[in-house]
């Protein structure tokens, strides 16, 4: 590789499930993913594919890590999945247990910061520029929120706030700000409350998993900055989860960015469960980002949103996936598509962060 080649120099992952999984399955974050697949009985488990050390061998320098709780009334649930609510707060305590995890990742690890503020942000990019060892590379979390049952009320976010919470994506599942994606319902009267106090916080919203109406008029009111942090164009799989073009049309008009999902059933519309691995590339990951980019006339509304350990089986990935050190290689496919440096850059990292920097106070 010529010496003198302009790169982008991190990842920017806006989707990640590091404390629900801390919470469900036990998982230690700051071990090799590889490592915690051998552990006894870790055959019966979704196999581990992220982890600390795995992220910074990636590059991935920051990484929105969810706060995710599932209703005992969620369809399909595994066995793994024993932590369940039944009322609001039963949410609110499973999800303080995984605010906790993160919070206690940072305390317990010095390569490990909560970016609360802009000099957060400021100082874990720095630690990725120049000649840094990757010993003193740091790895930025920022929390969001996936599913907004944890807020007893609107103005409950502000406590959260201090916790450490940056975005809030009102729905996941059906909740009591906003129906869940498939659904016909839009915003409740709670929902419109909700952006209400996020605005005045200038909070960073997420419309990812919201029914369309939601998420039209959470694009129609809301005025601060938007993401869709983990969803794929429906283009490529005609399911609500996915986005329809008129909507990430609006999102670009918005100035949004959403996240694609390395996830081969929303990549492959062809791709069956009892399918191989193989039959799923990061060249289908591509298509989906040119196909944004396509549809929006530039390179500035897409990004990654892995979703990577999503409790997808592993065969569910693409080929070259086996942890998320791996993502690295989505830089080298970008390339080989055509795109200019400064577009990958932008892919793999810039475009989420000019939305994240819109919404960090200063400190």
């Amino acid at each position: 590789m010529p010496t003198d080649e302009r790169q982008p120099t991190i990842i920017v992952d806006a989707q990640q499930n590091i404390a629900f999984n801390a919470q469900q399955l036990g998982r230690d974050y700051a071990r090799w993913a590889w490592h915690q697949r051998q552990e006894p009985g870790g055959q019966e488990l979704p196999p581990a594919v992220t982890s600390l050390r795995d992220n910074m061998l990636g590059r991935v320098a920051i990484v929105f890590g969810s706060l995710q709780v599932l209703a005992e009334t969620t369809p399909g649930l595994a066995s793994w999945q024993r932590y369940t609510y039944r009322t609001a707060a039963d949410a609110q305590q499973l999800a303080l247990w995984q605010m906790d995890s993160y919070r206690r990742l940072a305390d317990d690890h010095s390569r490990i910061r909560l970016i609360l503020t802009r000099s957060d942000l400021k100082d874990v990019l720095g630690s990725w520029r120049g000649d840094n060892s990757i010993e003193t590379q740091q790895q930025g979390i920022v929390v969001k929120m996936k599913g907004a049952e944890p807020l007893s009320e609107p103005r409950q976010l502000e406590e959260w706030l201090e916790y450490g919470l940056r975005i809030v994506a009102p729905a996941w599942g059906q909740t009591r700000y906003a129906a869940a994606a498939g659904s016909t319902d839009g915003l409740t009267l709670l929902g419109f409350e909700l952006l209400e106090v996020m605005a005045g916080f200038n909070m960073l919203l997420d419309i990812s998993a919201m029914s369309e109406s939601a998420a039209a008029a959470a694009l129609d009111r809301y005025e601060g900055a938007v993401i869709a942090s983990h969803s794929n164009p429906r283009h490529f799989n005609d399911s609500p989860r996915c986005l329809a073009d008129e909507q990430i049309r609006r999102l670009a008009e918005r100035d949004g960015v959403m996240g694609i999902m390395v996830y081969n059933r929303f990549l492959r519309p062809d791709w069956h469960p009892s399918d191989p691995k193989r039959r799923v590339s990061l060249s289908h990951w591509v298509d989906a980002v040119d196909y944004v980019c396509q549809l929006t006339g530039s390179v500035a509304h897409v990004g990654l949103g892995s979703d990577i350990d999503g409790a997808y089986p592993y065969h569910a990935l693409p080929t070259e996936i086996d942890t998320s050190s791996d993502l690295w290689l989505l830089r080298r496919e970008l390339r080989e598509r055509g795109f200019a440096e400064a577009d990958v850059e932008a892919i793999l990292s810039g475009n989420m962060l000019r939305k994240l920097k819109e919404t960090l106070p200063d400190g």
